[in-house]
């Protein structure tokens, strides 16, 4: 009789242990367990730790309520502004509600993942590609909207959603490289132009500066000097100021006008030589003087200004009466 109570307490206490087996479940901190009692959800969601179920009727199914990071394809779309593009996100949702997200979708993982890649198509083909590439906060927020909205029902929290990289043709690219090294260029030339402008005024300056001071313009090309030939270079470039220049070609014309201006003043266009005796071989050219000689008169290369040309009329006709006095005497002399 003890030997079956013992049997029967030892058969008792193994159907037990069974039991305790079969309907013990253990919850972790990061999961919740939904219970279905023969199909139905009859109870609360199991928290974490230790939990009971009626084995073979209840069944409990347990969901992850960690943040989930899930990698939405590279979609390809034609911006609004028709430009063809391959956009590539991710989305970081949790589940917030562990019975919708069992009841409610079927997998609620790969739900999120297609809500993820239509609405990503749908924002690539509602904003330009100035838009994509510049203006990505704005974007990460309004798909994450797009996402969320219907994901709340199925239980689902969309924490954020980011685009990660936005391709472009090759054709588009070299496009944007030719924009912006032009961009470049013009902003370089805006700057030196407004550096010219600078140096300009601060070299007009200076100049107004060394006008009062004649020497400063002698000092600053001696310090040119000093500073090229610091350089230990076997050739010394020296400036020539053309305002020297100037001076000179001023100085030559007004010696030009004086020398004019006296000629004009004592009645001779030209420098005559000394008297010579006869006449040049072919005679051209020649010219009878006062004295009866006759001598070659140089051209008047520069006459300038003569104010009284009533001594000059009287020269000429001193020459032509001699010219002709001699022609006379040389034909009587031939009819003698």
């Amino acid at each position: 009789m003890l030997e079956e109570l013992v049997s029967g307490g030892v058969a008792l206490a193994s159907v037990g242990a069974v039991y305790l087996l079969a309907a013990a479940r253990v919850v972790k901190q990061y999961e919740r367990g939904v219970v279905l009692r023969l199909g139905r959800l009859t109870s609360a969601v199991r928290g974490p730790g230790f939990t009971m179920i009626v084995p073979g009727v209840d069944r409990m199914r347990k969901v992850n309520m960690q943040i989930v990071t899930m990698p939405v394809p590279a979609q390809e779309g034609i911006t609004r502004d028709n430009v063809t593009v391959r956009v590539d996100a991710v989305v970081y949702f949790k589940v917030v509600d562990a019975a919708d997200a069992v009841i409610a979708v079927e997998d609620y993982r790969f739900a999120v993942s297609q809500v993820a890649q239509t609405s990503l198509r749908s924002i690539i083909g509602k904003s330009d590609l100035d838009d994509l590439l510049s203006n990505r906060e704005k974007l990460n927020q309004g798909l994450a909207v797009m996402i969320d909205s219907p994901a709340l029902g199925w239980g689902i929290q969309i924490d954020r959603v980011e685009i990660k990289d936005v391709s472009l043709p090759e054709t588009m690219k070299r496009s944007m490289a030719r924009q912006a090294e032009a961009t470049r260029d013009r902003r370089a030339r805006v700057i030196n132009a407004d550096a010219e402008l600078q140096a300009s005024k601060k070299l007009a300056e200076a100049a107004q500066a060394m006008s009062g001071q004649p020497a400063a313009l002698q000092l600053r090309l001696l310090q040119t000097v000093v500073a090229v030939a610091a350089e230990k270079n076997s050739t010394l470039v020296l400036p020539f100021p053309v305002e020297l220049l100037r001076f000179l070609e001023r100085s030559g014309l007004q010696a030009q006008a004086e020398t004019a201006r006296a000629e004009a003043a004592t009645g001779t266009f030209g420098r005559v030589p000394p008297a010579s005796t006869g006449a040049s071989a072919d005679g051209a050219g020649d010219h009878a003087l006062e004295d009866g000689t006759v001598g070659p008169v140089e051209p008047v290369e520069d006459v300038g200004e003569i104010k009284d040309v009533s001594g000059v009329i009287e020269d000429i006709g001193r020459v032509a009466d001699v010219e002709k006095g001699d022609t006379g005497e040389g034909g009587r002399g031939a009819g003698a």
